[in-house]
């Protein structure tokens, strides 16, 4: 199981790890793009097609824009 957290949203869940899981399968299982949000996996930012391994601690930090 991998513990998603999105900052600043309240949202705290948790999904089930597969094998040769991304990222970007995760902000996508969230409905997030890659353009809409950064990603940190314990602790550390990553990029969208970094690997995650069953047990990964993942906070996603939806990017703000506007004018």
């Amino acid at each position: 199981m991998l513990r998603v957290k999105v900052i600043g949203r309240g949202i705290e869940r948790e999904i089930e790890w597969q094998k040769s899981m991304t990222i970007k399968d995760v902000l996508h299982i969230l409905g997030f793009n890659t353009e809409s949000a950064i990603a940190k996996v314990n602790g550390k930012v990553v990029i969208e097609d970094e690997k995650i391994k069953d047990g990964d601690f993942i906070e996603i930090i939806p990017v703000v824009s506007g004018g």
